[in-house]
């Protein structure tokens, strides 16, 4: 007792399946142009906005002030600026702000520095190594003229070791050699 399977019959003849396919093709053909024209259009604008940046002018680089500028500014009240009150500014970097601040204000100037930033200067160091005795030069940092020699140059509480140029220009240092300071 077996059962008899028989071929299902088809709504689809031969003739009703072209139309199908050929509407498919056409369809698939006309995305793939479609996706060729939009790639084509991305390629062109990457290309200009590559040229656009080549040729566009570097940032300019942020102002560097000296660092008792620099403390100076970011410790000014910005509401007083504006009524000529300057009392937060200590007078050696009102000074500096001043002669740097070209044609603008002092208060457009130093909001500038603030919003915009600055860059704090890093002078170079060096140490003092006199030339006949090998010793490191240092200076007691709690009174003027007290100056010695020893063979270490680390600086201490007491003591300094490291000058910038401008000490040294204003020391006479014949016979003292230069070493900078690595960082």
């Amino acid at each position: 007792m077996t059962k008899e399977v028989k071929r299902p019959t088809s709504n689809i003849s031969g003739n009703s399946i072209k139309p199908a396919l050929s509407e498919s093709v056409e369809f698939y053909i006309d995305n793939n142009r479609k996706a060729y024209e939009c790639i084509r259009e991305q390629d062109e604008y990457i290309d200009y906005l590559e040229s656009k940046l080549s040729n566009a002018k570097p940032q300019q680089a942020l102002p560097v002030v000296p660092d008792y500028v620099g403390n100076a500014v970011m410790k000014i009240n910005l509401e007083h600026l504006f009524t000529g009150y300057t009392n937060g500014i200590n007078g050696k970097a009102k000074n500096w702000l001043e002669r740097h601040k070209g044609v603008k204000s002092l208060g457009y100037y130093v909001c500038q520095l603030r919003f915009q930033g600055f860059t704090i200067e890093k002078p170079q160091l060096f140490y003092l190594k006199n030339k006949l005795t090998r010793k490191y030069l240092r200076k007691s940092k709690h009174t003027k003229d007290d100056w010695n020699e020893d063979f270490d140059r680390v600086e201490t509480v007491n003591n300094k070791t490291k000058f910038t140029q401008a000490e040294i220009d204003s020391m006479e240092t014949g016979s003292y050699e230069q070493i900078e300071v690595a960082e």
